[in-house]
């Protein structure tokens, strides 16, 4: 993990995560072969709960914004504590994500931003501190996926901009962006993020929230998906 290291970094770990979720009847279409269109929505909107959930539930968390216009994830994420922040750019991700970084600091200027994916079921909330505790040292730093090509959370310290580039192969991005690549172990849980039938296997095997769980069980293995 080489780079500069910030000079300015929370030392109370009071960090704002940007949370973005499209709408949930086109969200998780790589799933197709796992869940059924009606069985899609559902599981986008569990693994978003157990994520925000599990992101609120994080000592070095202050709070959370979910980046969205579909409204029934609104309803059911602010019910859970997270604020809602709507995509009033609606030029896709990143766009989305600059948004809520700007949201977050218009209400706390010297506030570090973090992203974090909205897929990530099995989230571990002592792990999502160990990983957070390490972005604080650096002006921006990222967490690569499981798969080692894209990005779960990228992070920028107080008064450094976000500079958000995911989608695809987005690890090698933000390494050129100038981002610098958090290499930790133990944090899996925080990088498993689910696109694909295989990914939610994983997830499960790793251990995922009640949501996702239970729309596992109803949804997904007793219809026989994601290889049953």
């Amino acid at each position: 993990m080489e780079g500069e290291h910030a000079t300015n970094a929370d030392p109370t770990g009071s960090w704002s995560l940007v949370v973005p979720l499209k709408p949930l009847a086109l969200a998780k279409s790589r799933l197709a072969g796992a869940a059924g269109p009606l069985v899609r929505p559902r599981l986008a909107l569990a693994f978003a709960q157990d994520t925000v959930a599990a992101a609120l539930a994080c000592p070095a968390v202050r709070d959370v914004s979910v980046v969205t216009d579909d409204p029934v994830a609104a309803l059911t994420l602010g019910a859970l504590g997270a604020r809602i922040v709507p995509d009033a750019p609606a030029r896709g991700l990143n766009a989305a994500l600059a948004h809520g970084a700007r949201a977050v600091r218009a209400r706390r200027p010297g506030a570090p931003v973090a992203t974090l994916n909205a897929d990530l079921p099995a989230l571990r909330p002592a792990e999502l501190s160990r990983v957070l505790a390490v972005t604080a040292e650096f002006p921006r730093a990222f967490l690569p996926d499981a798969a080692g090509i894209g990005t779960t959370l990228l992070s920028a310290a107080p008064g450094v901009e976000l500079r958000p580039a995911f989608g695809g192969a987005s690890r090698r991005r933000h390494l050129l962006s100038g981002a610098v690549e958090i290499r930790l172990d133990g944090v899996r849980s925080v990088r498993q993020d689910v696109d694909t039938g295989e990914d939610l296997r994983a997830a499960v095997e790793l251990g995922v929230g009640p949501r996702t769980a239970e729309r596992w069980a109803v949804d997904v293995r007793a219809a026989g998906g994601a290889g049953g």
